[in-house]
C-alpha cells in the first residue's frame, strides 16, 4: 500500500456503472478499494448490517433505513448505484385463473423477505396505484430480515422450510408473488400487464427510476477523513460516467448521485418503509447523511 493511500474494505457488485471502478480505470492517490469476493451484493448485506464488516459498500435502501433506526454505524452518501423500475417484478400462474393487481387484499402473496426493498415498492404500487390493503395481504416469506432487531408484522408469516417460491406460486399455494428483476418459469406471467410503460409512468410522475442500491460508509470514516469521503464519491461518479449512458439523463438515469437528485425518491421509500411498519418512524431525507455526506454534489 502506498504511503497516505486509504485502502477500504468494499461492498459493490460488478454493475456496469462500477466497472471502470471495479477494473482500475478509475483510481486514486488518496483512496484504494478491497473489494470483497461476492458475487451477489444482497448475500453480504447481512454481514455489512450485523457485524458491520465493510468500510464502505452498496446497501439496499430499505436496509439502510432499517440500519439507521437501529443505530448501525454508517452514513448514506448520495450515489445510487442500482436502480430499475418495479413494476415487472411481480407475477401470478395464469393456470390458476385470471387475477389483477387489485385483486390481491386478502390473498397470499410470496416475497423473499419482507424487508426486501423490491417487495417495499412493489408494496407501495399497489396500495397507492391499485387500491390494495396491503395488510390484509397475506405475505409468505422465504428469508429472515438483514437486521437480527427486527420482527415482522404479524400479518406475515414463514413458508415451510421444504418449500420454494416459485414452486408455491405454480401449485397455487400463492396466489401471486414479487420474484425479483427476471421471470423465474416461463409458466408465470406479470401480474402488472405493459409494466414497462407503467414504471416509465411511474418515474415520469414520481421523480425518478425508484432506488434499490445506494452507498454508505463507516460514520467514524466521515466524520475524520471528509477528504476520503469525496474522493470516494469522485471515484463512483467518474465511474458511473464512465458506463454507457441509461435511456436518458433525466427521470430514466438509474444512478442518481447527489441528494437533490435523488430527494424525491428517498421521501417516497421512507413513505412506503413507515406506513409498512418497517421503520419506527419517517426520517428526514437530510437526516440520512450527515454534514460532509449531504454536501457532495
Amino acid at each position: 500500500m502506498t504511503a497516505g493511500v486509504t485502502e477500504l474494505h468494499t461492498l459493490l457488485g460488478s454493475y456496469p456503472n462500477a466497472m471502470a471502478l471495479k477494473n482500475g480505470d478509475v483510481t486514486s492517490d488518496l483512496v484504494a478499494f478491497d473489494f470483497a469476493d461476492v458475487k451477489v451484493s444482497n448475500t453480504a448485506f447481512k454481514p455489512l448490517v450485523r457485524d458491520a464488516k465493510f468500510d464502505v459498500g452498496e446497501l439496499a435502501i430499505v436496509t439502510f433505513l432499517q440500519a439507521k433506526a437501529y443505530g448501525k454505524p454508517y452514513v448514506l452518501i448520495p450515489a445510487t448505484v442500482l436502480g430499475r423500475g418495479q413494476h415487472h417484478t411481480i407475477a401470478y400462474n395464469p393456470q390458476r385463473g385470471p387475477l389483477k393487481a387489485n385483486d390481491l387484499t386478502g390473498k397470499r402473496v410470496g416475497v423473499r423477505a419482507y424487508t426486501q426493498t423490491t417487495g417495499a415498492w412493489v408494496r407501495g404500487f399497489l396500495a397507492d396505484d391499485y387500491g390494495v390493503d396491503t395488510a390484509k395481504v397475506h405475505w409468505v416469506t422465504f428469508e429472515d430480515p438483514h437486521l437480527a432487531e427486527y420482527a415482522d408484522p404479524e400479518f406475515v408469516s414463514r413458508a415451510p422450510e421444504n418449500k420454494t417460491l416459485t414452486q408455491m406460486l405454480l401449485d397455487g399455494e400463492l396466489d401471486a408473488a414479487i420474484v425479483g428483476d427476471k421471470m423465474p418459469d416461463p409458466r408465470l406471467a406479470l401480474l402488472i400487464p405493459d409494466a414497462d410503460a407503467a414504471a416509465l409512468k411511474w418515474a415520469q410522475t414520481h421523480g425518478g427510476v425508484p432506488i434499490n442500491h445506494m452507498m454508505v460508509v463507516r460514520d467514524t470514516i466521515s466524520k475524520s477523513r471528509p477528504d476520503v469521503v469525496k474522493e470516494i464519491f469522485r471515484m463512483l461518479r467518474d465511474s458511473r460516467q464512465a458506463a454507457p449512458p441509461p435511456a436518458d439523463n433525466g427521470v430514466l438515469d438509474p444512478w442518481r448521485f447527489g441528494v437533490e437528485a435523488n430527494r424525491r425518491s428517498i421521501e417516497i421509500i421512507i413513505d412506503y418503509s413507515f406506513r409498512q411498519k418497517l421503520i419506527p418512524r419517517k426520517f428526514s431525507v437530510d437526516e440520512l447523511f450527515d454534514d460532509h455526506t449531504r454536501a457532495l454534489i
